[in-house]
């Protein structure tokens, strides 16, 4: 019974784990590395009817080349909506629009914006980082519930939290890996 117990704590201290890399990865996504990629737009939220909505609900978000975004909405009454969505977002990218569709021209990067996106990126990183320890910390108050009420014994709590503490560093390799990447793409010129 008990080892059932665990079996259920290191399950979904993985699946979480998962999510927090996953999360991570969406979050490095969004920052922009010089070349025009629709997830740049994926944190824009629009108002738009009365609430905010992702962009991605309101429009059809297209790389025309690799230095333009095409943001066509699905109803166009909404278009200065997604103007102002983008000018007030840390974007730093005016919108242009022919009143059907906005046009993004992504400027190359400065030197200078290129180190702020990596420190970004890295702070990304760490917040996945915190997410996993958080997770691994949950993981060992259960544990150590169980070897409280009896149901374990100490060392057989000292074996899961270590397979806890293994399941860690395995997604924090992965967010190193995904952080590396970033940067590297950050800082190609």
């Amino acid at each position: 019974m008990s080892e059932e117990k665990l079996e259920e704590i290191f399950i979904d201290a993985e699946d979480r784990m998962e999510k927090a890399v996953e999360a991570t990865q969406r979050e490095l996504n969004s920052l922009r590395a010089g070349r025009a990629h629709p997830s740049l737009l994926d944190r824009l939220e629009v108002s738009a009817y009365e609430t905010k909505l992702p962009l991605r609900q309101v429009a059809n978000v297209t790389a025309t080349d690799a230095r333009t975004l095409t943001i066509t909405p699905y109803d166009k009454s909404i278009i200065k909506n997604i103007e102002r969505a983008i000018m007030e977002s840390d974007l730093g990218i005016m919108p242009q629009s022919d009143g059907q569709k906005i046009h993004l021209n992504i400027p190359p990067l400065t030197e200078e914006r290129r180190r702020e996106l990596v420190k970004l990126a890295h702070k990304i990183a760490e917040d996945g980082r915190v997410a996993l320890r958080n997770i691994r910390r949950d993981a060992n108050d259960h544990i150590k519930k169980l070897e409280k009420g009896g149901e374990i014994s100490e060392d057989l709590m000292h074996d899961a939290m270590e397979k806890v503490d293994k399941l860690l560093e395995k997604f924090k390799e992965q967010i190193e890996e995904r952080l590396k990447q970033k940067e590297a793409e950050i800082m190609e010129v």
